[in-house]
């Protein structure tokens, strides 16, 4: 891409507002720090030599991408940098973890859907047991996870319960302790890039559809899959770190082009 005198050279090939963003990303990088409020966009807009509706768009994917927040009554701010969320701490990674990082939301015991009930082994109809949680790092909700786990793995967790929230919680915490002690072979990771359904997005407190990084977590024991976990973290906020043991399943995919991305947003 060219550029003279801090603007954005016209091409064929992208959008002026893409353009835009790849200039605005090297001036975030040299010229401003975390936290440090952008000018307004009537100063971006002359500085960089086009449209406001242009400015905008680009402020936005950026907003997107999590290095800009915005604040109302304050403006334009540059986001700090992503947090990183180990996948492999052996405290925090076992399906059982009681780590302060997670939070119970609630559990049932229902058929799971189609791929993990597959995954599992277990029939389309079969219920098991689920434990929703919610991770936290530094006060802020970073991932939502929810766990299946057939009703043979822990089988002291009685299969019908009370429909209430003390209830929930105690079943909840019966799942994840018999986790905790199982004797894992090992464990295998999937990640993909998804959008927050309406729950989700609410529980991390941000709009549905924003992106989220989906990891699906399979626990090993004597060779079959005892439970599968499936994460949700914010895309805009997390770097998540796996270590050298961290198996994570990697496939090449397209690159999003910009008309994607919008739609994504």
């Amino acid at each position: 891409m060219q550029v003279a005198n801090g603007r954005a050279a016209d091409t064929a090939t992208e959008p002026k507002y893409w353009h835009l963003r790849t200039v605005l990303v090297r001036a975030l990088d040299t010229e401003f720090t975390t936290g440090e409020v952008l000018p307004n966009e009537r100063d971006l807009s002359a500085r960089f030599g086009v449209a406001r509706a242009t400015l905008r768009q680009a402020l936005d994917q950026l907003e997107l991408e999590g290095r800009l927040v915005r604040r109302r009554g304050i403006g334009t701010l540059v986001a700090a940098p992503r947090m990183g969320v180990p996948m492999v701490d052996a405290a925090d990674s076992r399906p059982g973890s009681a780590r302060d990082s997670w939070r119970i939301i609630d559990a049932d015991f229902a058929p799971a859907p189609a791929a993990v009930a597959a995954a599992l082994g277990a029939a389309a109809d079969e219920a098991v047991h689920t434990v929703r949680r919610l991770r936290m790092m530094s006060g802020q909700a970073v991932g939502t996870e929810t766990l299946y786990v057939p009703d043979s793995v822990v089988p002291t967790v009685p299969g019908s319960f009370i429909k209430h929230s003390l209830a929930e919680s105690s079943r909840a915490r019966s799942v994840l302790r018999q986790l905790q002690r199982l004797d894992l072979d090992g464990e295998s990771r999937a990640v993909e890039l998804g959008v927050a359904e309406e729950e989700q997005a609410r529980l991390l407190d941000r709009p549905p559809g924003i992106p989220v990084l989906v990891v699906t977590t399979r626990y090993q024991v004597h060779g079959r899959t005892a439970a599968v976990g499936v994460a949700t973290y914010r895309a805009d906020t997390c770097r998540l770190t796996f270590g050298e043991s961290g198996m994570v399943d990697v496939a090449p995919v397209a690159p999003s082009t910009p008309a994607e991305v919008r739609a994504a947003s």
